[in-house]
C-alpha cells in the first residue's frame, strides 16, 4: 500500500484507531472522534460488559483477560474520554475496597502483599482517568519502595529475593508514573521522575531486548508483537512508551528498531504476532492477520524518531 493507503486502511477501522491516527499522525486533537468511543465499536463494548455492582468480571483481578482491571487497562489504551462517570466510579470502588496493609492495589496470596505490574497498570489507568490524588498517595509508595538497585523494578521484589530488575514490571510502572506525571499530580514527584529516569536507563541498557551479561536475547518472546500487551513486555511497546514520554533517541534503541522494521509487511502493515492466552470480552482482532493497533503504534514510534539520522523528529 501507498502512505495515503495505508491511512486509509487505519481509518476504516475502529473509532478509538481513527482517534490516535488524527493525534498522533496528525497532530490533529479531535475530541468529537474521542468523544464518541464511549458510544461506539470496542469501546461501547467493553462498557456494555460492566456489571451493576461496578465491576467487569469477578471483580478486581478474575478472570484474565475480562476482571476490572484488565478491563478499565483496555479503556484507557483505548483512550476513552477522561472523565467517564461509570469508569470513575469503578476506579473509585476499587481504591474503597482493593488495598492491601503495603498500601498497592490487590493482595496476592496468603502474605496480602501486592503485585508492582498491578500497581504500575493501575497507577496508568487510574491517573489517567484523574483519580483522587490522596488516594494515590499510598500506590505511589508503595511503587517507590520497591526501586531496585540496577534502577528498574521487579514484582517478585517484596515477596522473595531478587537482584536483578524486570523488563516486565519495569515498562508497567514507567507506563504508571509517566500518565500520573502528564496529569497532573504533585505527590513525591521527584522521587517519581527519578524513577522514570533509571527505568528508562534500565531497559536501554538492554537495548530493550538483549542481555548486559550476555548480549544474547532475553527472551524471543520480547519480539513478538503482541496487542493489548496485558502485562508482557514486548518491544514495540517500549519503543511505544518512548514516544509516548517524548524520549530523546538513545542508540540503543536502534536493535529494536531495525527487528520492527523487519516486521511490517508488503502492504505497509504489522500483524499481531501473538496472542495472550486467556478469556476475552471480544477479540479486538486476529492473531497472524494485519493489525490496525499494532501499524498505528509502529508507524508513531517511526514518526516520531528519524530512524535514518536517529535524531528525533519532534524536536
Amino acid at each position: 500500500m501507498s502512505n495515503q493507503q495505508i491511512i486509509d486502511w487505519l481509518l476504516q477501522g475502529d473509532i478509538s484507531i481513527q482517534y490516535q491516527v488524527h493525534r498522533d499522525l496528525f497532530d490533529n486533537e479531535r475530541k468529537d472522534l474521542q468523544n464518541r468511543i464511549a458510544k461506539e465499536g470496542f469501546g461501547a463494548k467493553f462498557l456494555s460488559k460492566r456489571l451493576n455492582n461496578g465491576h467487569w468480571g469477578r471483580k478486581f483481578y478474575q478472570p484474565k483477560w475480562t476482571s476490572t482491571h484488565y478491563t478499565l487497562l483496555d479503556l484507557r489504551n483505548l483512550c476513552i474520554a477522561q472523565d467517564h462517570r461509570l469508569i470513575k466510579e469503578s476506579i473509585e470502588i476499587i481504591l474503597q475496597n482493593e488495598k492491601a496493609k503495603d498500601g498497592g492495589i490487590l493482595p496476592i496470596g496468603k502474605t496480602q502483599l501486592t503485585d508492582l505490574c498491578i500497581n504500575g497498570m493501575f497507577l496508568n489507568y487510574a491517573s489517567y482517568f484523574k483519580a483522587n490524588e490522596h488516594d494515590l498517595e499510598s500506590v505511589v509508595d508503595c511503587i517507590l519502595a520497591q526501586i531496585m538497585p540496577d534502577g528498574g523494578f521487579n514484582c517478585r521484589s517484596n515477596r522473595s529475593v531478587v537482584k536483578h530488575s524486570s523488563l516486565h514490571t519495569t515498562l508497567s510502572v514507567l507506563e504508571g508514573i509517566t500518565t500520573y506525571k502528564k496529569n497532573g499530580y504533585k505527590y513525591r514527584l521527584d522521587e517519581l521522575k527519578f524513577a522514570e529516569q533509571s527505568s528508562k536507563e534500565f531497559i536501554l541498557r538492554h537495548q530493550l531486548f538483549i542481555s548486559d551479561r550476555t548480549d544474547e536475547i532475553i527472551d524471543t518472546r520480547f519480539l513478538q508483537l503482541s496487542y493489548p500487551r496485558r502485562w508482557r513486555y514486548d518491544i514495540l511497546s517500549a519503543l511505544d512508551y518512548f514516544q509516548h514520554s517524548k524520549s530523546s533517541y538513545d542508540n540503543r534503541m536502534q536493535p529494536a528498531i531495525e527487528i520492527l522494521l523487519q516486521k511490517q509487511n508488503k502492504n505497509s502493515s504489522w500483524n499481531v504476532q501473538a496472542k495472550h492466552p486467556g478469556q476475552v470480552h471480544f477479540d479486538m482482532e486476529k492473531a497472524g492477520r494485519p493489525s490496525r493497533w499494532n501499524t498505528v503504534r509502529a508507524l508513531r514510534v517511526i514518526r516520531f524518531f528519524d530512524i535514518k539520522t536517529g535524531e528525533n523528529s519532534l524536536s
